[in-house]
């Protein structure tokens, strides 16, 4: 079976297959100051728990630099391999147009290259974490850009640290638009404001590709804001899983 864990800045995504089949995921924070031993306990654990059985491979992609080193040695203590860490010199098949290619996060690699494999092309990708980013593939299956903005959660901690009457809010999607208190005011805008801004980046992005392209969002806050945007697109919480299993499949030996 395959380990594939992705590393954000807010959450670790570790998902386990068996081939092409997810057997389990789950979310751990993403904690800078722990150990390998203490993420080596974290691993144990979570495979423990979903009962699984033997790791003979395993991918690591990471917006977090300080934190591989200590994965790679968690892996090798708990399951016995040494793991493949997505970056320079790692065969992705991606063909990446943009200024300097070595400035492309890990994660927006590892989202193209899935949705690539996954559905038509053009495709947009939006990831919604701790940044919001927007990344698009032409129809020629080239990474010809996108853009970076600031994730939900983080507008939210900013806006309530600098206003002293907002409170901090669960994110959820409200029953209105219009809100009638402050909380549901502020879902609004989160919610409802991400929403608008991707239908609104859609139209933008094909007005350049000069095509309809398929929209894919993904990340923790995705489903959320997928479901209140006006245009179709697609919810693909496991975008960044299978991208990993693809790449593992062309470096695995």
């Amino acid at each position: 079976m395959l380990l594939a864990i992705d590393v954000g800045n807010t959450n670790i995504v570790v998902g386990v297959l068996d081939g092409d089949r997810l057997v389990c995921s789950g979310r751990m924070s993403t904690n800078i100051y722990e150990t390998e031993d203490e993420y080596a306990m974290r691993l144990s654990s979570f495979l423990k728990l979903n009962n699984v059985g033997e790791i003979d491979g395993a991918i690591i992609s990471s917006v977090v630099p300080a934190l591989i080193r200590s994965l790679v040695s968690a892996i090798k203590m708990v399951c016995k391999i040494n793991a493949i860490v997505v970056g320079p010199g790692v065969k992705t098949g991606l063909s990446i147009k943009i200024d300097d290619p070595a400035q492309l996060g890990a994660d927006l690699v590892v989202g193209a290259v899935a949705a690539k494999e996954k559905y038509p092309l053009p495709i947009i990708i939006f990831d919604l974490g701790t940044a919001t980013t927007g990344s698009v593939i032409d129809k020629n299956g080239n990474f010809i850009g996108g853009i970076i903005t600031t994730g939900i959660k983080t507008s939210i901690n900013a806006l309530s640290a600098g206003a002293a009457l907002l409170p901090q809010i669960d994110i959820s999607a409200p029953k209105k638009v219009i809100g009638t208190n402050s909380i549901e005011s502020m879902r609004s805008g989160a919610v409802i404001g991400t929403a608008c801004m991707l239908d609104g980046l859609i139209e933008r992005f094909e007005d350049e590709l000069g095509e309809r392209a398929t929209v894919i969002v993904t990340g923790g806050l995705g489903k959320t804001v997928a479901r209140n945007c006006k245009r179709e697109v697609i919810i693909d919480e496991n975008l960044l899983i299978d991208g990993l299993k693809i790449i593992y499949d062309k470096n695995k030996n």
